[in-house]
């Protein structure tokens, strides 16, 4: 932790694989595995959930998704998150998977001096990214995507084995699955105090991380964000939250660091073109009302389709208004929008 507070702001990392037969792929990859992997990292799992489409693991540092050609992880805290690339890279190649695509993405980190390097700049970040992938991914783009609100400024990395981007396909392996998804991550600060305070322990009251949060999952509603997902939830000692739901091949995850001054959550769910858009604009009404926050900043990805439409139609009626609005294009990624809204009690906006 740093010496001003803990770091609630995630780095994330998506990697996807292609291969001759994907059928398990990098499910295979066993628990010492994965906890090797993820002590460089600097986390550990403390908890996990599957079904017959991926695993989702609940980080000490928060979530570790794992499908067959697909790895998603995102970290908080001051976590070596890049120190994963290769490792992921080495282990596919050994279950006859190549790399086709990366992503990396954050939001500006509220204690950035506490960070170790390369997190202290993007650029540097950035450079360790290009050393640590092969030459394959040849067509490379980042972004710093500003944002009226300073403090929620988004950026991302993203490479491909193709120059193919929007709406054309970008590599004949990949899963036609995944172009129909868009993916959804949303950064909330200064959370209102009251609802902040569910996510502390019960003083005196003994608990284990797994049954403590089951009750914040509970008194809090977000078990109501997917009604029906299956939740798997921890409770942090003093107090913090983390959270994988699993719902077919679709996952969502909200991470809370509730504490006065620095206090942050994330949530973060994907979503198909083929859905009801009102599907999301309930999830993401659901879940910013969990928190409350004064500040929320909006990244939506996809390769063909306008969910960033549906955000404000999620948010304004939680008395949030639109402040910034920026997208650019990034290789097999596609569009990201990039959104930030603040409430009306955020004076300073």
């Amino acid at each position: 932790m740093a010496a001003s507070g803990f770091e609630g702001f995630e780095k994330r990392l998506e990697l996807h694989f292609a291969g001759d037969d994907p059928s398990v792929g990098l499910r295979s990859l066993d628990f010492d595995t994965l906890q090797q992997i993820l002590t460089a990292v600097q986390c550990t799992i403390v908890s996990a959930v599957g079904n017959h489409f991926f695993d989702a693991y609940v980080l000490s540092e928060s979530s570790l998704f794992v499908y067959p050609t697909k790895i998603i992880i995102k970290t908080c805290g001051t976590t070596q998150l890049l120190k994963s690339v290769r490792p992921f890279i080495h282990h596919a190649a050994e279950l006859g998977l190549s790399i086709r695509t990366c992503r990396y993405t954050r939001g500006s980190f509220i204690f950035p001096k506490a960070q170790p390097f390369p997190y202290t700049k993007f650029e540097d970040e950035v450079f360790c990214l290009e050393q640590s992938l092969p030459d394959s991914l040849r067509v490379r783009k980042s972004s710093i995507m500003p944002s009226r609100v300073p403090s929620h400024s988004w950026h991302v990395f993203a490479a491909s084995t193709t120059q193919r981007v929007g709406n054309l396909r970008y590599d004949d392996d990949d899963d036609d699955d995944d172009e129909a998804l868009y993916t959804v991550e949303v950064c909330m600060t200064d959370l209102d105090s009251v609802l902040a305070k569910k996510f502390f322990q019960k003083p005196g009251a003994p608990s284990s991380g797994d049954l403590s949060g089951k009750r914040m999952t509970e008194i809090t509603g977000i078990n109501n964000i997917f009604p029906s997902a299956l939740v798997c939830d921890f409770g942090f000692d003093p107090c913090g939250y983390s959270m994988n739901s699993v719902d077919g091949d679709r996952y969502s995850t909200i991470h809370v660091t509730p504490e006065d001054g620095f206090s942050y959550a994330s949530f973060e769910c994907v979503g198909s073109i083929y859905d009801d858009q009102s599907e999301i604009i309930r999830a993401l009404n659901r879940a910013v009302q969990v928190f409350r926050p004064a500040t929320v900043s909006v990244s939506t990805t996809s390769l063909n389709n306008q969910a960033w439409k549906s955000v404000a139609a999620a948010l304004e009626p939680l008395g949030l208004k639109c402040r910034s609005c920026a997208a650019d294009e990034f290789p097999a990624a596609g569009t990201v929008v990039y959104q930030t809204f603040t409430s009306r009690r955020k004076s300073n906006c």
